[in-house]
């Protein structure tokens, strides 16, 4: 339940988060969600994220804006966590999209989270889930295109 996309076919540019959650984004709408780490570039749309502060904690509605804008997001964590978690900032300001446990399967930065997405360099965007039905409907969308996480690190990083 551990993917990595590192072809543009179906996504015009690594990390575009409308085009890597639109196969489960009806499914993702009762989630907070925790941006930390983050360079971006602007589609020239109004964001709720901006370069000022360490990490973000959005409800559905800001997440929605960001999602609509289409921003590309080059390095960042980004995670959905059930909307009654209170985030420890203290251990969220720290998380970095660079450490190497973001390669690790099943390897979650916040134990709550239902999902992560980890935005590395605008050259692979890895996806985490904790939920089967999320997973198979993201790689049945993504098909050859969502790389088994464990397969890819065996092939290319070892």
């Amino acid at each position: 339940m551990n993917w990595i996309i590192r072809s543009t076919k179906k996504v015009k540019f690594h990390t575009n988060l409308r085009e890597v959650l639109k196969p489960i984004w009806n499914d993702l709408a009762a989630y907070r969600w925790i941006l930390t780490d983050l360079d971006f570039i602007p589609n020239g749309q109004p964001v709720p994220i901006h370069f000022d502060e360490d990490f973000f904690v959005l409800n559905h509605q800001q997440f929605q804006q960001l999602y609509e804008s289409s921003p590309q997001i080059i390095w960042g964590i980004i995670t959905a966590v059930p909307s009654n978690i209170e985030p420890d900032s203290t251990l969220i300001s720290t998380l970095c999209a660079e450490d190497s446990q973001v390669w690790e399967s099943d390897h979650f930065f916040i134990q709550e989270s239902l999902l992560e997405i980890i935005a590395f360099d605008s050259g692979y965007t890895i996806v985490k889930f904790r939920d089967k039905t999320l997973s198979d409907q993201f790689k049945d969308y993504f098909q050859e295109q969502a790389l088994d996480l464990h397969t890819f690190n065996e092939k290319y990083m070892n």
